[in-house]
């Protein structure tokens, strides 16, 4: 007489949409873990920009704002007019270049959660492609 399987061998349908199901839910954390990784990274970055950022444009700000004081101190007498129109109009164009220097930063930075999302596409081209 043949012996049957025990029923723990066999698994049947529960136990494989269980597999699934299992299988599925790890991919979703594995996937919302690195998702919270990409979060802390770009937050990081983008605070250590901005420190950076707001001190270089503090330190410049009253660079510039002694200098242009002396040179208007130093043309007094001759032609401190020319000298306040010369200073207005060489920190507007220059304000001008690194604003556009800026936004176009801005514009090349990398998608973010780029990591992520090419993750989570990978893992449906393979639950797409699978028989």
């Amino acid at each position: 007489m043949a012996q049957s399987p025990a029923p723990e061998e066999t698994g049947g349908l529960f136990a494989s949409v269980k597999g699934v199901a299992a299988s599925l839910l790890a991919i979703v954390q594995t996937r919302l873990e690195l998702l919270a990784a990409d979060v802390a990274e770009e937050r990081e970055r983008l605070t250590s920009l901005l420190v950076l950022v707001l001190l270089a444009l503090f330190s410049f700000g009253v660079g510039i704002v002694l200098l242009a004081l002396l040179a208007v101190i130093a043309l007094w007498e001759s032609s401190r007019l020319l000298a306040l129109g010369a200073l207005i109009g060489f920190f507007l164009c220059f304000g001008g270049v690194f604003a556009a220097l800026a936004f176009n930063r801005l514009r090349a930075a990398p998608r973010m959660f780029d990591a992520s999302i090419s993750e989570l596409q990978k893992d449906r081209d393979q639950l797409e492609n699978r028989p």
